[in-house]
């Protein structure tokens, strides 16, 4: 049996395309089928690489008789998250607000008008530690819907009330208190360092996840600053995480998340995003630190996803699975792929080596993981560098030999947009030209699939087919992102006109004039229950503090008012947030930071091929202030507004270092522009 799935880009959707549940796509069609028979909306919500998700397929969506129970009285919508995020967001923010827990699978019932009225995430197949089985959990709504019709209209009526007054928070005043200032900034540092954990690093307990945007707040704090208590807070959380077994010791990469607070065992899948952001975030802290071990991180990570995430369209797909097929058990099992007994060990190296790997990479005889299973972490340098790489160089390759974990291979807009600023801004600053290639590759695909004539962006894209789910605000604003470092890395105009429209479009289409408040989805998206608005990051940058940045870099190359005026007035939520949740809104303090700052423009004039500009220009990426953008271009570039009227100083290459158009002396020595960014010496 083939369902209504088999057709579906996603491929968690695929993965669901023989069930024997009758699953439609969310769809008018799906809702209109509900109205006609009468029957509520079972909706299913996750995505390809989680685990709970698969346990519930195989459980219940595989289970003829639960399947066959769930045709008759429902209409079964399946949506992956990643795909629709706003569908996600809404009913999450119900499930949440009902239950005061989310998670994925997220499972909800709808009236035929797509409001929801039962909320939970994963249930088993027959009741368990105090949940009830999934078939109950069906045979309770059909009989309240069936017995119950007005209560249960009056439950929904009242949600769908709820959550637009939960709305309408972040909307009202948005644009009032005006950006964060430096003792807003100082503030957020201070509420920051009470939750720090200064044994582990990381904030909170457990579980612990990388806690990437406030990282980058912190770096840009500590340029702008000086502060040593950001700073400390940096390196120790990043080194923590990749001396832990969240990273993977071998082939590079973070795992999504540690079950635990010391960072040991982690939840293993390996999500595009997560890796492009902590690839920047090591790449700063090398940049403003010069550590050996935070580049040689980044570089490894880099390298992870060229290896393992790139598709063949040159686009980076979304996730590699949590499970893998463990071979002792036959099964599909999570961390399989990862873990490493004593045994395993010896027959890979023989017995001496393996008692060193075991010391370097902490595998114990009970194991740190599950049935006496380890996952490897490095808790300090090895003594023999080249003995280490020996080592680690057999245990990848026979790890290589072992079924691997699935991959979501559908190509993300939003997420891509990270990457190709991850991967520009490494490949210059590492000297890795194959990274730049990489990222301009990935760029040509958005270009070619995700952007539609009329300049809107599809949010998808699989096999170098696009989906059909607009493009929501994270996606304009990363993959502007993701241009704007381009330019800065190549100094290729394009980049920049490319990103200029795309936030065109934002300012357009994901703004409201009267606040300066920005939503999730364009004012001509599919109308949901609510219109999606959240300031707050989750595990990426929130869009509206993600467009708020990628406005406020155009504007300093641009002198833009326009867009200035919209970063500006975007920000000052995150004034609102910066001392009481400090944790949830550090990209939108990241972006304050150059704010406060200025940013800094710099223009570099000079011959594209003459040595004295590529080096001004490598120093200028090198500088630390906080959001500083670079421009290159050759003498009397004009289609650049910051290089405009910039001259060669006596005949040679030169830098201008601005704030809001106005520039200190040029300089052609490297040294002088240096001291100006703060380039960390050496």
């Amino acid at each position: 049996m083939v369902n209504r799935l088999a057709d579906a880009t996603s491929p968690y959707l695929l993965q669901h395309a023989d069930n024997p549940v009758d699953w439609w796509p969310w769809s008018p069609e799906a809702f209109a089928e509900a109205e006609r028979r009468g029957v509520p909306v079972l909706l299913s919500v996750g995505y390809a690489a989680c685990h709970w998700c698969h346990v519930m397929a195989h459980e219940s969506f595989e289970d003829e008789a639960v399947a066959a129970y769930a045709n008759e009285h429902f209409v079964a919508v399946k949506v992956d998250r990643e795909e629709r995020p706003d569908v996600d967001a809404v009913y999450m923010e119900a499930v949440q607000a009902a239950t005061g827990q989310g998670g994925w699978p997220m499972t909800v019932f709808l009236t035929p008008e797509k409001d929801p009225f039962y909320f939970g995430t994963y249930f088993p197949p027959e009741p368990r530690h105090g949940m009830p089985g999934f078939r109950q959990v069906l045979e309770g709504v059909s009989a309240a819907w069936r017995d119950r019709r007005d209560e249960v209209g009056e439950v929904a009526a009242r949600i769908r009330a709820e959550l637009s007054e939960r709305a309408s928070v972040y909307g009202a005043g948005a644009g009032v208190a005006g950006p964060p200032g430096a003792a807003d900034l100082h503030q957020a540092l201070v509420a920051l360092s009470r939750s720090f954990d200064q044994q582990r690093g990381g904030f909170g307990g457990a579980p612990k996840f990388p806690p990437s945007m406030v990282l980058e707040f912190l770096l840009r704090h500590h340029a702008r600053t000086g502060s040593e208590a950001a700073l400390q807070m940096a390196e120790r959380t990043c080194e923590a995480m990749a001396r832990g077994g969240i990273y993977d010791q071998l082939g590079g990469g973070f795992a999504r998340y540690s079950v635990d607070a010391d960072w040991v065992v982690p939840h293993f899948e390996k999500m595009l995003y997560d890796n492009a952001l902590l690839l920047r975030v090591q790449l700063h802290l090398w940049r403003a630190t010069g550590g050996a071990f935070a580049r040689r991180v980044a570089l490894e990570t880099a390298d992870f996803l060229v290896r393992e995430l790139r598709t063949a369209e040159g686009g980076f797909a979304s996730a590699l699975d949590a499970d893998s097929f463990d071979e002792e058990t036959g099964r599909p099992a999570e961390g399989a792929y990862y873990a490493w007994e004593p045994g395993q060990l010896v027959d890979v190296l023989g017995p001496a080596d393996a008692a060193l790997a075991a010391r370097l990479f902490s595998v114990t005889p009970t194991g740190t993981f599950e049935h006496g299973t380890s996952v490897l972490q490095l808790p300090a340098d090895p003594e023999d560098p080249a003995e280490y790489e020996r080592i680690r160089t057999r245990l990848f390759e026979a790890r290589a030999l072992r079924p691997a974990p699935a991959r979501d291979d559908k190509v993300v807009a939003a997420w891509n947009g990270l990457a190709i600023a991850a991967l520009a801004e490494t490949g210059a600053l590492l000297e890795r030209p194959d990274l730049i290639e990489a990222a301009e590759r990935a760029a040509d695909l958005l270009l070619a699939v995700h952007l539609t004539a009329d300049g809107r962006l599809l949010r998808t894209s699989r096999d170098g087919r696009a989906g059909e789910n607009a493009g929501v605000l994270e996606d304009y604003a990363d993959t502007a992102e993701g241009f704007l470092a381009l330019y800065a890395v190549t100094g290729e105009a394009e980049w920049l006109d490319l990103a200029g429209g795309l936030l065109d479009t934002v300012l357009a289409h994901f703004v409201d004039a009267a606040s300066g408040a920005m939503y999730d989805t364009a004012d001509d998206a599919e109308e949901l229950i609510r219109r999606p608005q959240d300031p707050t990051d989750n595990a990426t940058p929130s869009g509206w503090t993600a467009a708020a940045g990628a406005l406020l870099a155009y504007a300093a190359y641009t002198g833009s008012a326009r867009h200035r005026g919209a970063a500006e007035r975007a920000l000052g939520i995150v004034g609102a947030l910066s001392s009481r949740a400090p944790r949830f809104i550090g990209w939108g303090l990241a972006v304050a930071e150059a704010l406060a700052d200025g940013p800094r423009e710099v223009a570099v004039v000079g011959p594209a091929d003459d040595p004295a500009a590529a080096a001004l220009h490598r120093t200028a990426l090198l500088g630390t202030a906080p959001g500083a953008v670079v421009a290159l271009g050759e003498p009397g570039t004009a289609d650049v507004p910051l290089l405009a009227d910039r001259p060669l100083l006596d005949g040679r290459p030169a830098a201008y270092v601005c704030r809001h158009f106005t520039c200190d002396a040029p300089t052609a020595d490297p040294e002088v522009l240096a001291a100006s960014l703060g380039v960390r010496e050496g």
